[in-house]
């Protein structure tokens, strides 16, 4: 063998030492140890970057103060049941007054000074019981109705009278803060009886007994027709 061809076949062998020795020394394309995953025991500033990294369904949940609506609110402040408030006792005295003015008390369609007590008779029957008082008249009972109507002896309604529930919430003070002070006022045993002027034809009475403080019965009175005009 020449000495040319000698030197050729160490070039070729030298190279091919020096490409494994390039190979088994990491460098190249071999992974770069900071992008494996970090091991268990990895540095805390590692694990916080991690955690930063996680989505926000993750994160802990934000507590928000929820303010109630306006409808619980109104139903916190609305008043306990009972007594009316001022606006509903307001509103029933003003009805009251707007029947009396036309003889009649609510829930009763009977009117003083037009109606007769035969009229009574035929839609409610006999009545519970009647009583006499003095030259006035006679007065019947009908205690389902919450009624007493008082009749002349000519059969006309001069007093319609009504204890219905509703009405015995009332006290004076809502009485005088809408109809303002009494025409008049009389005592009849632990009766006070407030009278208010309707129109020239009837009065309109608030019957409160002194131990109750509230009103027993309302009266809507018809004056000129409480004489006996079958008197001589």
């Amino acid at each position: 063998m020449t000495r040319f061809y000698k030197t050729l076949i160490c070039s070729f062998a030298l190279a091919g030492i020096l490409t494994l020795t390039a190979c088994g020394s990491g460098g190249g394309d071999a992974a770069s140890p900071s992008a494996a995953p970090s091991a268990p025991g990895s540095s805390p500033s590692a694990s916080a970057a991690a955690a930063s990294a996680l989505p926000s369904a993750f994160a802990p949940a934000e507590t928000t103060a929820v303010s109630p609506s306006p409808a619980a609110s109104a139903a916190a402040a609305a008043p306990s049941a009972g007594a009316p408030t001022a606006s509903a006792a307001a509103k029933q005295l003003q009805e009251l007054m707007k029947l009396a003015k036309e003889g009649k008390a609510p829930g009763i369609k009977y009117a003083a000074h037009v109606s007769l007590i035969d009229e009574v008779y035929k839609d409610w029957g006999k009545a519970d019981k009647e009583d006499s008082v003095g030259s006035s008249g006679i007065y019947s009972t009908y205690a389902k109705k919450n009624a007493v109507i008082g009749w002349n002896k000519g059969s006309l309604i001069f007093d319609v009278r009504s204890s219905a529930p509703e009405l015995q919430k009332l006290t004076l003070k809502d009485i005088e803060d809408t109809l303002g002070k009494p025409n008049d006022t009389k005592v009849n045993g632990d009766d006070k009886i407030y009278i208010y002027k309707a129109n020239d034809q009837f009065e309109l009475k608030f019957i409160i007994p002194k131990s109750i403080g509230k009103v027993d019965h309302i009266s809507v009175f018809s004056p000129q027709d409480s004489i006996n005009s079958m008197a001589n």
